[in-house]
């Protein structure tokens, strides 16, 4: 409310408020008395609020706030819940000023909701699906549909958007202020990561190297008007061109052959990170590509600025030093992951240190002043490299971990030992609480001719062979992970359900709170791990849980709706806890102590396995749409046609039952707004053999082994035409 206003005009209109609710008629609150500025953010305390990605700058994730303890948790209870029955991914970090909460949903959906009872106060739809449809609808081929989360500033919620914006919305009515876009339409560049807000800029990235050429870069707008303030590319360009500034000119001494062609990979679609004290945002940079190094820089090199952590000048966006975790990346390795700022004594003298684990399973402490390493430990089984040379910071590799051969088997694979869901780090404890990853990667590139290897744009483009059949259940683990970056080692664990754990929140009252793949949202003992409380949310949770106060009582917001690549991979490995796509609600759940709110019971479902006795399979055909269906449906709807639940279980589908309705749905797009790619460049003979492998799958009586698909083959998966 706005200080101008008398007491007489504040009772009136609270007591249209209170008659609007009874009425049922949905309204917005006024604009916020207090702008989200600098200040604001990096504030300690008193943890009201939850402003910032990670709460503040420092990305701890960490809650001074301490009437939910070890000693009260067993009163923790359900205050509301929300129901969100359009969403399907949900893997947001809430935000909360003054008794509201922000999230965003699926396809950029963004929300605003009363965080004392849970109801809605606006919502806007940015369209995404729409704005794929027209201006390139193979880009949305790669979409999944997440975002991560939003930034604040002013009177103002920032949203990136699937398609490539970013656009401002006022805080009390969700209006449109401004929305710029950010990436070119026509490229496989998109958006699932939040925005950053510091100095009156908002600074967005983008993913999609995975799926085409791509070079990597950030941009940082005005948050008042929209105006383009500075722009930075993490990789290289084509030198004929000239470079863009002296740390372009220095990357491009570590590429060879040419690198341009392939895009170079190196985007920021997750973490970033900005530091009052030194006035500089850290970019973590992500993998190659391809990811083969083989392909876009024969002649090896370290192929700057991948996976690295680059630190910028906050108001110019000028190059001050960087730390690449995984030189030469070649294994999916990026360091997009979070960077936890916080202070350590060391040798007796107090530090600024950047926390760090990225996929390749390391645990990194650097000095935010210099960007020098200070010590680098394995966070659990690592057989890529040795171990991290202190004196260079440099991996001592392992010869034969880069598929010299053509093959290699290495601890950790592509998802990493710590994929993006968020680690938190508890100032009280001295500790970091990591959700761990447990899943060994498969690297096989024979056959594979580096100098003919082509790009084709919304695929995949790892520029390797890539894994068709079953994830089996055993495949993969994960764990919580309590680690000491001081000593270096880990303190305690806990194992978790499944390989697709939920993000950290960890607070003053001595708790870590964490959702798992099995629908728990769990509390444990920050100092011992010993579990302390759970609660059964009915469905599998990715996003990180958050904590605020309203009218003196605090409060834990999560979302629930399992979402993230693991979902959408499949194979029995992400199957095996049940979640159907359509058959459990996703929800934004609000808990406070003596909460007393239940959940609606659940009716088990069993998947109905459809199939047609009358159809004929032919061996040939179901081999050419496995191979169509690993390069393209696979990434959504599961390996071997195993659903996840992040997508329609194909085997179990009416529609693609039948050859009418699959056709409608593929090549015509019938349910491209809802988020099914329209694969309109399919003919009739590859859209029967895609029917018949979905066919013999749903008659399979076990899944099937895993295996290959080889990319040398890849110019040969048309179908003839003139085949019956």
């Amino acid at each position: 409310m706005r200080h101008s206003q008398g007491p007489w005009a504040l009772r009136r209109q609270a007591l249209s408020w209170a008659l609007l609710c009874g009425l049922g008629i949905s309204w917005s609150l006024p604009a916020a008395a207090a702008p989200v500025d600098r200040a604001a953010i990096s504030a300690e305390l008193p943890g009201n609020d939850w402003l910032a990605y990670g709460r503040n700058y420092s990305e701890q994730r960490f809650s001074p706030l301490q009437q939910i303890n070890s000693q009260s948790i067993p009163e923790l209870g359900l205050a509301w819940a929300l129901d969100l029955p359009e969403a399907t991914s949900l893997v947001s970090t809430p935000l909360v000023k003054e008794g509201v909460i922000y999230f965003s949903a699926t396809h950029s959906v963004v929300h605003a909701v009363d965080a004392r009872s849970g109801k809605q106060l606006w919502r806007y739809d940015p369209k995404v699906t729409e704005a794929f449809r027209d201006n390139n609808p193979r880009r949305q081929r790669m979409y999944w549909g997440m975002n991560r989360g939003l930034a604040m500033w002013g009177d103002n919620i920032f949203v990136g958007t699937g398609d490539g914006r970013l656009i401002a919305l006022n805080m009390a009515s969700g209006e449109p202020q401004w929305s710029v876009q950010t990436t070119d339409p026509q490229s496989p560049a998109i958006i699932t990561g939040m925005p950053l807000a510091f100095n009156g800029k908002v600074l967005i990235g983008f993913g999609g190297a995975d799926n085409g050429p791509l070079r990597g870069y950030v941009s940082a707008y005005d948050a008042e008007t929209g105006e383009l303030s500075w722009r930075f590319h993490t990789v290289p360009g084509n030198p004929a061109e000239g470079f863009e500034n002296e740390a372009m000119r220095m990357a491009a001494e570590t590429w060879s052959g040419e690198w341009w062609k392939h895009g170079g990979g190196g985007t920021v679609w997750n973490s970033m990170t900005y530091d009052p004290q030194f006035n500089r945002v850290y970019l973590g940079t992500g993998n190659g590509a391809p990811w083969n190094r083989k392909i876009r820089s024969p002649e090896g090199g370290d192929n700057l600025f991948l996976s690295s952590i680059v630190a910028l000048d906050a108001d110019s966006g000028e190059y001050q030093w960087h730390y690449q975790t995984t030189p030469g990346e070649t294994w999916d390795f990026n360091s997009s992951m979070d960077m936890v700022l916080a202070e350590l004594e060391i040798d007796g003298e107090p530090r600024q240190v950047l926390l760090h684990a990225p996929k390749n399973g390391f645990f990194y402490v650097i000095d935010r002043a210099s960007g020098k390493l200070i010590s680098a430990e394995k966070l659990g089984e690592v057989t890529w490299a040795e171990r991290i040379d202190l004196a260079t910071g440099r991996p001592v590799e392992v010869p034969g971990a880069r598929y010299e051969s053509g093959e290699a088997f290495i601890w950790p694979g592509p998802p990493g030992r710590h994929s993006w869901h968020p680690m938190s780090f508890n100032p009280q404890t001295g500790l970091v609480y990591v959700p761990a990853l447990h899943i060994p990667g498969y690297y096989n590139d024979m056959g594979i001719d580096p100098k003919k290897w082509l790009h084709r744009s919304h695929t995949y483009a790892f520029g390797l062979n890539l894994g068709a059949g079953d994830a089996p259940r055993e495949a993969g683990s994960s764990s919580l992970i309590a680690w000491d970056p001081l000593r270096q080692r880990e303190v305690w664990s806990q194992p978790t359900a499944g390989a697709w754990p939920g993000g950290t929140l960890t607070t003053a009252g001595n708790l870590v709170f964490q959702g798992q793949a099995d629908g728990y949202l769990k509390a444990f003992d920050a100092a011992s791990g010993e579990p302390l409380w759970q609660f059964q949310a009915q469905r599998g949770i990715s996003a990180p849980p958050v904590s605020y106060s309203v009218d003196g009582v605090q409060q834990i917001s999560v979302l629930v709706g399992w979402g993230g690549g693991g979902p959408l991979v499949g194979g029995s490995l992400f199957a095996q806890h049940g979640w159907g796509y359509r058959d459990q609600t996703r929800r934004l759940l609000t808990f406070r102590l003596g909460g007393e709110a239940r959940l609606p019971p659940v009716t088990s479902t069993v998947l109905q396995l459809l199939d047609n006795p009358e159809l004929q399979l032919d061996a040939e055909r179901v081999q050419q749409g496995r191979d169509l269906y690993v390069r393209n449906c696979q990434t959504c709807h599961g390996s071997d046609v195993i659903s996840g639940g992040g997508a329609p279980d194909l085997r179990a589908s009416a529609l693609a039952l039948s050859p009418e309705g699959f056709d409608q749905v593929v090549r015509g797009g019938a349910l491209q707004l809802r988020g099914m790619p329209v694969f309109d460049d399919f003919d009739q003979a590859q859209l029967q053999a895609l029917y018949q492998f979905i066919r013999d799958r749903a008659r399979a009586s076990q899944p099937a082994e895993p295996g290959l698909v080889m990319e040398a083959s890849r110019s040969n998966q048309q179908i003839d035409k003139d085949q019956p």
